[in-house]
């Protein structure tokens, strides 16, 4: 079954190690996302703090020397991912997994687009200039029961409208409540939540409320499921993650629901090691929510945000 994925570390967990994209010792490294049936990877440039522009414009070098290298293609534009999804090759979108590395200077965001970013979040784990995160610290332990209400700086607030003005989808998932409330309030243009479960089913900080889901859902936009095994739960096993599915389609409706994995970022839960076994995972999805909603998780409610936001 062909898939879209909303997010991953690959990128950056490959740089680091000196590795190649399509090094068969990661969760969704190329060969392995090719196999799987992959159409579309969304690689993030992932950087943790603000004083990492260097380190982002050197894991921008390597995307681009990497899919160069084994002929992958770029996606920019919804014709681009259309052809993805028709082919049997994986194609990759570029994305940024926190934007502190700005720091103050806005025009740093402004070159985005011309590097061929189509998703961008403004925030990590950490606060940065522009944004407080979802997650609260005590003695650098996570409170991952505590959601924090604080929101975005009014350097975060020109931020979004710079996003939204260069057509690149905003990305909430590590965003505080309060910050994601901000930009959800009389929303029309879609974001996501590119990897985040619902709070109900499992209740930590990076899950969302269902407030953010219905608001999410009402603006047009979509959730990437994760599959890290802390957010989901209980055994961590496919029926868990079929609970989170459930619960965002029973608040958000049908629309609302789409992939986003995390792979290389997380500890996968069992049967779910690498993307090798999404296929697995996707048979059961349909086994139990039919083809149609199926359809829509894995490909078109991705692809209808990309086509409103990025053309």
């Amino acid at each position: 079954m062909k898939y879209v994925d909303m997010h991953c570390d690959t990128l950056t967990a490959c740089f680091d190690a000196g590795a190649g994209l399509a090094d068969k010792g990661f969760q969704a490294s190329y060969d392995k996302l090719n196999k799987s049936g992959c159409a579309a990877q969304c690689f993030a440039v992932f950087t943790q703090g603000d004083g990492s522009a260097l380190r982002f414009e050197k894991y921008l070098s390597y995307f681009y020397s990497e899919i160069k290298r084994l002929g992958i293609k770029q996606i920019l534009c919804t014709a681009d991912l259309d052809g993805c999804i028709r082919s049997g090759k994986t194609g990759a979108i570029l994305t940024v997994e926190n934007l502190g590395f700005i720091g103050d200077d806005l025009k740093k965001a402004e070159a985005l687009s011309s590097y061929g970013v189509k998703m961008a979040s403004l925030v990590w784990n950490y606060e940065n200039a522009l944004a407080m995160p979802n997650l609260k610290f005590a003695d650098g332990i996570p409170l991952f029961s505590e959601r924090e209400s604080g929101g975005l700086t009014p350097l975060g607030e020109k931020a979004v409208e710079m996003l939204d003005a260069l057509k690149i989808i905003i990305d909430i998932s590590h965003l505080s409540d309060g910050g994601a409330l901000q930009i959800l309030k009389n929303r029309k243009i879609p974001i996501v939540a590119s990897h985040s479960n619902a709070a109900a089913v499992c209740g930590v900080a990076r899950n969302l409320t269902d407030s953010l889901i219905k608001k999410i859902a009402d603006c047009g936009g979509v959730i990437g499921v994760n599959y890290c095994k802390d957010f989901l739960g209980r055994g961590a096993t496919f029926a868990d993650l079929l609970a989170h599915v459930k619960h965002i389609v029973n608040v958000g409706g049908d629309d609302a629901v789409a992939l986003g994995g995390d792979f290389d970022g997380i500890p996968a839960p069992p049967d779910l090691e690498d993307c090798l076994k999404v296929p697995a995972l996707l048979q059961y999805l349909q086994d139990n929510l039919g083809y149609r909603l199926t359809r829509k998780l894995r490909h078109e409610n991705f692809t209808r945000v990309f086509r409103a936001v990025c053309g």
